[in-house]
C-alpha cells in the first residue's frame, strides 16, 4: 500500500516492522502518540503492527480510532475482521470481508478469508485452523511500507504537479470547472463583522441569561466563532455562537449570530472535521451550547421503530465495543431506515433540546458496515 504523503517516521516504523522488529516499531510510534493524535495513517499503522505483535487490545483501540475516521477502508476492515474471529463472530467478519470486497472485487485476503469460514463453518473447525501453526495471521492486513523510494517519489510528484497546473489552469482559465481554492477563500465573512456602534455597546441589561458576559468577552466570542466559520469549522463556532445567542449580549450581535448559523453548511461523512466532533460528555455537560450543533457518534441501535415516513431508535452511545456505555440518546429520521440491530452503526446528526437537560438527535446520515 502506497500513500501519496510519505510520513518519515510512520516510515522507518512500517519498515521495522517489516523486518518483524515489531518492538522498536511499536516504541516508535507511541513515542509519538500525541503529535499524531487525529491522523489516519498514524492510527491505521499501529493497530495493525499490534495485530502483528499480537497486542489485541492495542490493536482494536486504534483500529477503532482509524475506522472512526474513514469508516469503508479495507485495511482496517481486514483488521477487525480478525479480531472478530479470533472471537468467533463469524457474521461481522463475513459483513468486514464484503465489505472489502465492495471497493476491492479482487481483494485476496478477504476471498482467501470467506472461503476459509465457508470450509471450516462450525465454530469448532474454524477455532482449529486458527490455532494450526498460527493460521489467523495468513488473514492479516499488509504492513503499509514504501514502494518507492525517494528519487522515484520526487519525480513523480513533479511531474505530476506540473499536469495539474496546466489541465486544471486551462478549466480554470476557460470557466470549465470552478477553481476550488477560490471558492474556498471567498467564504463571505464582511457582513458578520460588527460595526463599530455594535462594538461600543455590545450587551444588555434587560432580560433573564444563562450567561453573563462582559463586553470584552462578547466581542472575543465573536470574533474567535468568525474566524471558524472562515475557516470552514462550522460546529465549533457554533457552540461559540449558542453561547452569544444565550447571553447578555445585545440584540444586534445575536443577529450577527444568527445571521452566520443560517449560512452554515449541513456536513455529510464526508466533509465532516473529525476533529471539530464532540463527546456526549461534553454536551451532556452543557447541552444549551450544543443546540444545532452536528456531531457524529457511533454505538448499537435499540427499540428501533421504522414507518413509511421516519425511523427512531434509541444509540447506545460508545456501546459499540460492548464494553462502555457513555450514555443513551433518541435519534430520529425523517425518512424510513433499515437498522441491524446486531452491528455497530455511527450516526451523523444535528443536536436538538428536548429540555434544559435532555436531548435528541435529528439523524442526517447514517454508516452501517455491509449496508451503506
Amino acid at each position: 500500500m502506497l500513500n501519496s504523503k510519505r510520513d518519515p517516521l510512520l516510515d522507518r516504523a512500517a519498515i521495522l516492522a517489516k523486518k518483524r522488529d515489531f518492538e522498536n516499531a511499536y516504541k516508535i510510534l507511541r513515542g509519538e502518540e500525541d503529535r499524531y493524535y487525529g491522523s489516519f495513517k498514524y492510527y491505521q499503522l499501529s493497530g495493525i503492527i499490534s495485530l502483528y505483535s499480537g497486542n489485541y487490545v492495542e490493536s482494536h483501540e486504534y483500529l477503532q480510532l482509524a475506522r472512526r475516521i474513514k469508516p469503508k477502508d479495507k485495511w482496517t476492515m481486514l483488521g477487525f475482521a480478525v479480531h472478530y474471529l479470533k472471537r468467533m463472530k463469524t457474521d461481522q467478519a463475513v459483513d468486514c470481508y464484503l465489505d472489502v470486497l465492495e471497493t476491492d472485487p479482487q481483494n485476496k485476503i478477504a476471498k482467501y478469508a470467506l472461503n476459509v469460514i465457508r470450509k471450516h463453518a462450525s465454530p469448532d473447525n474454524l477455532s482449529d485452523w486458527i490455532s494450526i501453526h498460527d493460521n489467523l495471521v495468513k488473514l492479516f492486513p499488509p504492513i503499509p511500507s514504501p514502494l518507492l523510494n525517494k528519487k522515484s517519489i520526487t519525480n513523480f510528484s513533479l511531474a505530476l504537479a506540473v499536469s495539474i497546473v496546466l489541465v486544471f489552469g486551462f478549466l480554470f482559465i476557460t470557466n470549465a470547472i470552478q477553481n476550488p481554492f477560490r471558492f474556498r477563500s471567498q467564504r463571505p465573512i464582511s457582513d458578520y463583522f460588527l460595526l463599530p456602534e455594535e462594538r461600543l455597546n455590545p450587551v444588555q441589561t434587560a432580560g433573564f441569561f444563562l450567561y453573563i458576559l462582559s463586553p470584552d468577552e462578547i466581542i472575543s466570542l465573536h470574533e474567535n466563532a468568525l474566524a471558524y466559520f472562515a475557516g470552514y469549522r462550522d460546529e465549533r463556532a457554533k457552540v461559540l455562537l449558542n453561547k452569544i445567542l444565550r447571553s447578555n449580549a445585545s440584540e444586534a450581535v445575536k443577529n450577527r449570530a444568527n445571521l452566520m448559523i443560517r449560512n452554515m453548511a449541513v456536513p455529510g461523512f464526508d466533509t465532516f472535521r473529525r476533529q471539530d466532533n464532540f463527546t456526549m460528555s461534553e454536551v451532556r455537560a452543557e447541552p444549551a451550547l450544543f443546540e444545532n450543533v452536528h456531531v457524529i457518534w457511533t454505538g448499537m441501535a435499540t427499540n428501533v421503530s421504522v414507518t413509511d415516513t421516519h425511523t427512531q431508535f434509541d444509540l447506545l452511545v460508545g456501546y459499540d465495543t460492548r464494553i462502555t456505555l457513555e450514555g443513551i440518546v433518541p435519534v430520529i429520521f425523517n425518512i424510513p431506515v433499515a437498522i441491524n440491530t446486531d452491528r455497530p452503526l455511527e450516526v451523523l446528526g444535528r443536536i436538538t433540546l428536548m429540555s434544559i437537560t435532555d436531548i435528541k438527535l435529528e439523524g442526517i446520515s447514517i454508516h452501517q458496515a455491509g449496508r451503506l
